[in-house]
């Protein structure tokens, strides 16, 4: 998974570890950044994701929230819970993808 350096135009490879900070990423971006990495995800076996939207005004919640209600291999979401980031994050459960 790749993200654009917006000032150089260049590539870099973003680590696969089953966080993903959006504050890197534009709000138009999230949809496509998000499903990439579920489906990095998956591929790699990594069952329980935290996604790091941010408290804000909520944008970039919704749309990963509405992302996570339709998605097949989404058992279940929430806000994290206590100092790690409350309602600026979502923890995710997946189930394995089945091919």
């Amino acid at each position: 998974m790749t993200k654009k350096d917006e000032p150089y135009g260049e590539p870099f490879e973003y680590p696969i570890d089953g966080t993903l900070d959006l504050h890197m990423f534009a709000p138009q971006d999230t949809k496509d950044v998000v499903l990439e990495y579920i489906d990095v995800c998956l591929k790699k076996n990594i069952l329980q994701l935290r996604i790091i939207h941010g408290k804000g005004i909520g944008v970039k919640r919704r749309i990963v929230q509405s992302l996570l209600e339709k998605h097949p291999n989404v058992i279940s979401f929430r806000h994290e819970s206590g100092s790690g980031g409350s309602w600026g994050a979502t923890v995710v459960d997946l189930k394995p993808s089945d091919t």
